[in-house]
């Protein structure tokens, strides 16, 4: 359970989010929250509410099917770390309709 509660608070870090943000998100007090990302043993529907607020989803992968899957996770991070930056001036319209740029 340790890795999976590393990746929601990594993944939250990414996002830029403090744990008193998972408030608005998803309806729990810091505390709560807090004590999940420490050594929480979440139910699934908490965790699924959990992956909602950070724009996430759970999945089962086979173990078979592993080393395909994060090798696609890799080669998609590694072209996005390519990606050159685009300023406002290239695209005035950035950030308008999307909350993720």
């Amino acid at each position: 359970m340790g890795d999976l509660l590393q990746q929601l608070k990594h993944r939250r870090l990414e996002m830029g989010l403090k744990q008193n943000d998972m408030m608005l998100r998803i309806g729990v007090s810091r505390q709560q929250y807090q004590r999940l990302e420490s050594k929480g043993n979440p139910r699934l529907d908490t965790l699924e509410l959990v992956a909602k607020g950070l724009n996430s989803e759970i999945m089962l992968i086979p173990n078979e099917k592993l080393g395909a899957v994060l090798d696609v996770l890799e080669s998609s991070e590694s072209r996005e770390a390519v990606k050159p930056e685009r300023t406002l001036s290239d695209d005035p319209w950035k950030g308008l309709l999307d909350p993720e740029e």
